[in-house]
């Protein structure tokens, strides 16, 4: 059984940063692609950054330029740097795993509120 979870979250202020981990344990590979999400009340979850296996990476037009998508493969782990943090950046963040073969899988989610 796999397991993500995830750290990092809080409030900052606008303008400030955060970063976020996903350490996933228990299986990974059939990993292809890990990535955040994220979520605000009454929304559907919209895609924040992916990274694959080949290392190239996938932004929203909205983060492009202030995120920033790394990844350790030895730690089994993705990291999403958050920097110039906008007040709309505020939403629950969830961790993604997926692979081949039904490998789907995500973390609890993480709030990130920003706010002065």
């Amino acid at each position: 059984q796999v397991q993500l979870v995830e750290s990092g979250g809080g409030l900052v202020q606008p303008g400030g940063s955060l970063r976020l981990s996903c350490a996933a344990s228990g299986s990974t590979s059939s990993i292809y692609v890990m990535g955040w999400y994220r979520q605000t009340p009454g929304k559907q979850r919209e895609l924040v950054a992916t990274i694959n296996i080949g290392g190239i990476t996938n932004y929203a037009d909205s983060v492009k330029g202030r995120f920033t998508i790394s990844r350790d493969i030895a730690k089994k782990t993705v990291y999403l740097q958050m920097n110039s943090l906008k007040p709309e950046d505020t939403a629950a963040y969830y961790c993604h795993n997926g692979g081949w073969g039904g490998y789907d899988y995500w973390g609890q989610g993480t709030q990130v509120t920003v706010s002065s």
